[in-house]
């Protein structure tokens, strides 16, 4: 896998990133849940406001990875990177791919002098927990995810 070339997402990418997106979905059993649209990334990553980065690794002109982020602050910490998505091709897993782009990641938040690095994982994804437990990462089990749907915010009086 020499041949795997790490680089940060562009516009042109999106199509590729969408597929990639929605194969994670139907992995986590939650296909039904995904809304966002090409336009929409196009708006939000490449817009007058950047709301999200991505890094890709690619394998013979085709994208085969993807690590989706954002800068997020924290009160306690200060500027974290948020790691949203992070997907290896199936065909790919298991070869080193993953780790190239972990690292990468990582190297972001070098780069930015950011404060630290989150995620969220299933509690049944086992190898996604075995892939960043190797790495030194601590998983939480006492932190329970909140969140409104856009229709549950526009109710609100």
């Amino acid at each position: 896998m020499d041949d795997i070339i790490i680089r940060k997402g562009n516009k042109s990418d999106l199509p590729e990133v969408i597929c990639l997106i929605k194969d994670l979905a139907v992995y986590e059993k939650a296909i039904d849940q995904v809304d966002v649209t090409i336009e929409q990334l196009e708006e939000d990553g490449f817009g007058k406001r950047q709301w999200y980065w991505f890094l890709v690794a690619e394998l013979s002109n085709n994208i085969i990875g993807l690590s989706f982020y954002f800068i997020r602050y924290s009160t306690w910490k200060g500027k974290i990177l948020f790691l949203e998505d992070f997907i290896v091709k199936e065909g790919y897993r298991g070869s080193g791919v993953g780790d190239r782009l972990f690292l990468a990641t990582i190297d972001i938040c070098r780069e930015f002098n950011l404060n630290g690095m989150c995620w969220q994982v299933l509690d049944w994804n086992h190898n996604a927990i075995g892939f960043y437990k190797k790495y030194g990462a601590q998983i939480s089990t006492s932190w329970l995810n909140g969140n409104f749907t856009k229709d549950q915010i526009s109710n609100f009086n």
